[in-house]
């Protein structure tokens, strides 16, 4: 690509294939990039259109619907139901007269189209100078991620106009070339979105004062002539709701994520809310702007519209979710020295804008506060303290380079996923890791749960049906030992005390303590032992979604005490809904076994005593024990969680090659290569 790019014809015949093998695999991945656009596209008009009639575009329907409120003659804001400031209401006016089914489906249409121009823009607008490769797959990457954004698919799923507000401002900034019609721009923006002002003091204090005047302007002079056509909602709007407070759903809502939702939450209300609020909101609005203006100086005029629009986010006294796509856009900022830092934002805001917050922050009573705010304690993180790189620190383009291990003469080249599983040496960033591992461990929860078709109770008889089948080779095999061990256990009252406290107990609190233990004493072998566990973990999953299993104690007729949730009734249809977060006919394989075998194999393994060794041996041995004796699982059901556990050893050898030795000091044991002679750790290239 360098010679393509730069026009070095002296690499000769075989630089030349190289620069256009290079380019053919860039045409095939932008190729396969606007596939997926246009597959997440009609993905997105299916949703609305599957949707029950009364129930998509609900928003579009109550302003322009048979008796919406554009269409009655008293105010807009009798309801509540109207959102929109007065101007925005004269704008939509005309839509009344269109046929309603037209009208939803151009409405559906305009708006993905509308999502396309603002990846195209935001995708044109990244700080220059960006490489080749970047310039032709930003476009289809922003279209992705802004189609996968819980904004986009809200705004489509309501048929609301939230999209547009942010386009107009990307115009004004990126695409308008003159400053008063780029000011005009933003202007119409912020008349159909108040806080969108706030781009007026961005534009004057980065020198556009032309611009920040023509934005003052035309909006006074939109919210004028809404004023002059439609004088009582006007007043309704700015002076009885003060700008829209109050309108909508509660203020209190989750889906209001602002500061004046977020104190609310918090039970605070009254004059100290108010003036919590107040005071709160010019901070981040006076810090957001003072950094946005640094960021434009520095020639990244997308993070710095993105830091004003997070700032617009949190002062607005109602943001509701439709309405946070600036958040989405501050991705474009650089956080981190570090090569393997630099993932940590990108990664996180795409999560936090994608995914319900249920499934980034545990449920955890005391992170409630948390998990209720996430979008917005994000907003205001990017406006305000997030460090992103300047454009003149050694670290923007050149990070620091992940250091990786030598290659490996055993690893099988043919395997695709290799080149991008070397084998690193330094350990990971810690927040993208807990992060990485929630979000996981949340997706691994409900793929669970799905299994059986999204319910507790789903494909009982067929998890029956499955589980005597079990019961019948065990006994062909006289393994079935699981009925005795169990009455055994249950004669002993101590032994049954300890083996439900060590079901219970040490299936979560093993593997973590593992995985914290290699990532800060061994960083070496972490990753090589967390890819383990990821792939017996993803090979379990398809064994619970393709054989769903009911455990012993779920058995009718079998006889199986259930020592840990106590007495089953039968009798009910229900009696397997023992908590609504798990699917309890996920038995085959074991991951209760595998995983405590994955920490024995490990501990075995890296462990630099012989009596750490044995210890970490005793947990599988202890686990297969508490799953048998308590009725939790079958004994084959830990056969199948030893060979998912050994499969996934297996595959991260064949992605990863051996693991790398590690001396008695702690260092990397370089690996002599077939051909013989040192071989030297592989440089790590910029992220």
């Amino acid at each position: 690509m360098a010679n393509a790019e730069h026009g070095g014809g002296a690499g000769g015949a075989f630089g030349v294939g190289a620069a256009g093998a290079a380019q053919a695999r860039l045409k095939a991945a932008r190729a396969a990039l606007w596939l997926v656009v246009a597959v997440l596209a009609a993905r997105q008009v299916a949703a609305v259109l599957s949707t029950p009639k009364a129930d998509r575009l609900t928003d579009l329907e109550t302003w322009v619907g048979t008796n919406g409120v554009l269409h009655v003659n008293g105010s807009l804001y009798d309801s509540t139901q109207f959102t929109g400031t007065p101007f925005g209401g004269l704008v939509l006016k005309p839509l009344t007269r269109a046929a309603e089914q037209a009208l939803g489906w151009g409405w559906t249409f305009g708006t993905l189209l509308l999502v396309v121009a603002l990846g195209v823009v935001a995708a044109r607008a990244l700080p220059q100078p960006v490489s080749r490769r970047t310039a032709l797959l930003a476009a289809p990457v922003a279209i992705s991620l802004l189609m996968l954004s819980l904004p986009v698919r809200n705004t489509l799923h309501l048929g609301q106009t939230s999209i547009i507000p942010v386009l107009l401002v990307l115009l004004g900034c990126f695409v308008a070339r003159e400053e008063r019609a780029a000011g005009a721009l933003i202007g119409l923006a912020a008349a159909l979105q108040p806080t969108v002002l706030l781009f007026a003091p961005l534009l004057y204090f980065t020198g556009r004062r032309r611009a920040a005047a023509s934005a003052g302007i035309t909006f006074a002079a939109c919210t004028a002539l809404a004023w002059v056509t439609m004088a009582d909602d006007s007043y309704t709007y700015w002076v009885h709701h003060m700008g829209g407070v109050g309108l909508g759903g509660a203020a209190d809502d989750l889906a209001n994520q602002s500061l004046h939702g977020a104190l609310l939450r918090l039970g605070v209300e009254g004059p100290l809310e108010i003036t919590l609020f107040l005071v709160l909101g010019a901070g981040v609005a006076v810090l957001g702007l003072r950094r946005a203006v640094r960021y434009a100086r520095d020639g990244q005029l997308l993070l710095a519209v993105a830091i004003t629009g997070c700032a617009a986010i949190a002062v607005s006294p109602t943001t509701w979710q439709h309405q946070l796509l600036w958040l989405l856009l501050a991705v474009v900022g650089r956080v981190g020295k570090r090569a393997s830092d630099r993932y940590m934002w990108p990664v996180a805001v795409i999560i936090v804008m994608t995914l319900p917050a249920k499934m980034v922050i545990p449920n955890m009573g005391a992170l409630h506060p948390v998990r209720d705010n996430v979008v917005l304690l994000a907003a205001v993180a990017a406006a305000t303290v997030v460090p992103f790189l300047s454009r003149t620190s050694e670290h923007y383009r050149s990070p620091v380079p992940t250091d990786y291990a030598a290659p490996v003469p055993a690893r099988f080249g043919w395997v695709p996923l290799l080149p991008f599983m070397r084998r690193v040496l330094t350990r990971p960033n810690l927040l993208l890791e807990l992060l990485l591992i929630r979000v996981t461990y949340a997706a691994y929860q409900k793929v669970r749960l799905a299994a059986t078709g999204g319910t507790t109770t789903g494909g009982r008889s067929t998890a029956e049906a499955h589980g005597h089948e079990i019961h019948d080779i065990e006994k062909f095999l006289h393994i079935d030992i699981e009925h005795w061990v169990n009455h055994t256990v249950v004669k002993i009252g101590w032994l049954r005390d300890f083996f439900d406290f060590y079901y219970t107990s040490f299936h979560f609190v093993v593997p973590l303590t593992v995985l914290g233990v290699l990532y800060w004493r061994r960083p070496v072998d972490y990753r090589w032992a967390r890819a383990s566990l990821g792939f017996a973990t993803l090979l379990a999953l398809v064994g619970f979604w393709l054989y769903p299993l009911a455990p012993p104690r779920l058995m009718p007729g079998l006889g199986i005490i259930d020592t840990v949730h106590g007495v089953q009734d039968f009798s009910k249809p229900d009696y397997g809904t023992l908590t609504a977060l798990t699917n309890q006919y996920a038995a085959m394989p074991s991951l209760h076994f595998g995983w405590s075998l994955w920490c024995g194999l490990v501990i075995a393994i890296v462990a630099p005593k012989w009596w750490m060794k044995v210890l970490g041996l005793l947990h599988p041995l202890f686990t297969v024990s508490a799953i048998v004796a308590t009725g939790n699982h079958w004994v084959l059901d830990a056969v199948g969680g030893a060979a998912v556990v050994l499969a996934g050893f297996g595959l991260s050898y064949a992605f990863m090659g051996p693991r790398a030795r590690v001396g008695a000091g702690g260092e990397v044991v370089r690996r002599v290569p077939a051909g013989g002679g040192l071989s030297r750790p592989r440089g790590g290239a910029a992220h």
